[in-house]
Order: C-alpha cells, then structure tokens, then sequence
C-alpha cells in the first residue's frame, strides 16, 4: 500500500455528512481544522476517510457530544456529575482501526458513567482510594 493511501473502503457519503454536521457541533469549521485536537492524519484532514474510520470518529464526536450535554445536566440538588473530569475520552488515531475498537470500548464506557448516579461514581472513587468531596 502506498503512503497516505486507505486502507479499506471509502467512507459513505452519509458517513461524510454526518462527519461535517458532528465536527460542526464540536466548534470546528472542518477538517483541516480538527486535524490537531481529533488527531487525524494527512489524508483524513483533506475529508479522506475509510468506512472503519468514519464509524470509529463518528462513535467518538457522538460520545463526546454526549457527555458535554450530560455534563451540562444537574441533579436535583444542583451537583454535576463527580466524574465528570475523571474519564475525559481520549482523542484516538483513527488511522488503526484496531485502536478503533479500543476507542469505541472507551466510548460505551465513557456513556456507561455519564448514565451513572453520583453516589456509585463516588462509592467507586472511595473504593479504589480517592478521596472524595461534594463541590
């Protein structure tokens, strides 16, 4: 295979649309622009993607559209989430789709704690030897 070049088949053209919309929702104005903070090759900035990557990137920016909406959320004492910085997702290089599994993994994971209540998350915290104090 040749440099630069992908690795499987082109990404669907509602995979793309879908993409532009979510990068949008994230403050960037393309690709080119979310090629630092996404982590995304040469050939992905340029809109250049296989249907694993563009899977894998649109679990991702769904993710964390997800977890900033539940971040923004309250419970009805007015407390955030305790873990709201605690598992922050990680920026994955799309590029590898093997990696690409380990990010989708995170990903659940990440929805899994969101959906959590704040006493468990910080029962767990408590467990594994943090300390922890209501904000």
């Amino acid at each position: 295979m040749a440099f630069g070049q992908a690795s499987g088949p082109p990404a669907s053209h509602t995979q793309m649309r879908r993409l532009t919309e979510l990068l949008g929702e994230a403050g960037h104005s393309d690709f080119r622009d979310a090629r630092g903070p996404l982590g995304l090759n040469q050939r992905q900035a340029s809109g250049k993607f296989t249907r694993d990557e563009a899977e894998a990137l649109i679990e991702q920016l769904e993710a964390e559209a997800d977890a900033a909406r539940d971040a923004g959320e309250t419970d009805d004492a007015g407390d955030t989430a305790v873990a709201e910085g605690a598992a922050a997702p990680r920026a994955p290089k799309v590029a590898q789709p093997p990696a690409a599994r380990v990010d989708r993994r995170e990903a659940e994971q990440q929805r899994a704690l969101t959906r959590m209540p704040t006493e468990l998350l910080a029962a767990e915290l408590q467990r594994r030897g943090w300390i922890v104090i209501e904000p």
